[in-house]
């Protein structure tokens, strides 16, 4: 089991794998974020990359946003559409601060529990950690919701939860 927010889904389409991979290529941009003069094109749905059988996107944003879903999917042909993959996660950066500020969290409360004898300060540290995780999971979800529905409406899929 992950420890970290993810999500998967799996989603049958009665349109073909081509289809599906020319619908995703229309609203996605291949985005190079050196070059500032690419970044400003508007319309696209999407910034990532779609292969032959697979892609990789996230939601196009104008501000940051640490919580956003990097989609992972992949596209196997049936002969009577297609079935597509789906796999929701963190961003690699976001997934190491999680991870860190978990473990620098809980390393604080076993020193204030154990060492320093002092359970307030653990109590603290240990709520911040299991706070600052129930936050990101509950974002987390929130960011999957809107790139679910996004993705799902380019497909006319109209899934609901």
């Amino acid at each position: 089991m992950n420890p970290f927010p993810n999500h998967s889904e799996v989603l049958v389409s009665a349109l073909s794998k081509k289809e599906v991979e020319v619908r995703l290529k229309k609203v996605t941009h291949d985005i190079n974020f050196l070059d500032y003069e690419q970044r400003l094109q508007k319309g696209f749905k999407f910034n990532g990359q779609v292969g032959k059988d697979a892609f990789r996107l996230s939601l196009a944003i104008d501000n940051p946003d640490s919580f956003l879903p990097l989609i992972l999917g992949k596209i196997e042909g049936t002969p009577k559409g297609c079935i597509l993959f789906l796999q929701y996660k963190l961003f690699p950066s976001s997934t190491f601060f999680l991870g860190f500020w978990t473990v620098v969290t809980l390393a604080l409360t076993v020193f204030f529990g154990f060492i320093s004898h002092k359970p307030a300060y653990a109590a603290f540290c240990f709520l911040a950690c299991v706070g600052n995780y129930l936050f990101v999971w509950n974002y987390f979800k929130r960011k999957i919701s809107i790139s679910k529905g996004i993705f799902h409406e380019i497909l006319n899929l109209n899934l609901k939860d």
